[in-house]
């Protein structure tokens, strides 16, 4: 199918953290990618992204669909609740919730709507304690694209989670190259070509195991996780999300360069 007007909603990793573009300013990612990729089978291909860091699903769906009535798409892609299993107030039936809302609303908007599972992050330190609920979240969003008719790109079974080389420092956004391989599975559940290489296995990494991997650890938790943690408390004691005061990347439909 020759889509005409693609729009992406959802949070930072729709955004296209942690992947900058190379000519500065924004962030790429893999909504770019496939924005790309499009491109080249139709050249009047319109593009907007609407997505904002740090935003749970209910926001996304309060701030950021209003917008659909105006743009029209004919291909939406949402990719979100990972701020929702990060939260403090999680509860997996007010979350299931969200996700049947926001599937809903899409696949009454467009007609052919798209969403992500999670991928599995138990290889992090902490991990394991979000496993339960990405799994909750997953499920939901399986039951609600199959009730709605809406299409899944399932990240949950890639081995390439397990490979922190995907990923930037933060070891939560994907780096270009994981952005890429998110990119190639969306295409290719659209049944559209893409640079296969975006899957190609990266060479083997150097070995780093022991107190030298023990030690790259506690160095991220400290580094990464912590400041984190205390900025999403400090948001909560004066009522703020982590998004707030971001807007969309590219709010409005425009042409795309092929070949991001």
């Amino acid at each position: 199918m020759r889509y005409q007007r693609f729009v992406v909603v959802g949070d930072s990793c729709a955004e296209g953290l942690d992947d900058p573009h190379p000519d500065g300013g924004v962030y790429r990612g893999w909504a770019d990618f496939t924005a790309g990729a499009l491109a080249e089978l139709n050249p009047g291909l319109r593009y907007a992204n609407l997505a904002v860091r740090g935003r749970r699903l209910d926001q996304i769906t309060e701030e950021q669909f209003p917008a659909l009535d105006r743009l029209r798409p004919d291909l939406v892609a949402l990719f979100g609740g990972g701020n929702d299993v990060l939260s403090g107030s999680w509860r997996a039936d007010v979350v299931a919730a969200r996700v049947d809302r926001a599937v809903r609303m899409l696949t009454d908007t467009a007609p052919t709507v798209v969403t992500f599972t999670l991928s599995d992050v138990s290889r992090l330190p902490v991990g394991s304690r979000l496993r339960k609920r990405i799994i909750a979240l997953n499920e939901a969003i399986h039951d609600s694209a199959a009730r709605h008719g809406a299409l899944v790109v399932d990240l949950w079974p890639d081995e390439a989670a397990r490979d922190l080389r995907y990923f930037g420092r933060d070891r939560l956004h994907l780096a270009e190259a994981g952005h890429r391989r998110l990119a190639a599975y969306l295409l290719h559940r659209l049944g559209v070509p893409y640079d296969e290489s975006w899957l190609a296995p990266l060479a083997s990494p150097p070995l780093t195991t022991g107190l030298r991997a023990r030690a790259a650890d506690v160095d991220w938790l400290f580094r990464e996780v912590v400041p984190v943690a205390w900025s999403r408390l400090r948001n909560r004691m004066v009522g703020r999300s982590p998004g707030d005061g971001f807007l969309p990347k590219r709010p409005d439909l425009l042409p795309v360069r092929a070949n991001a």
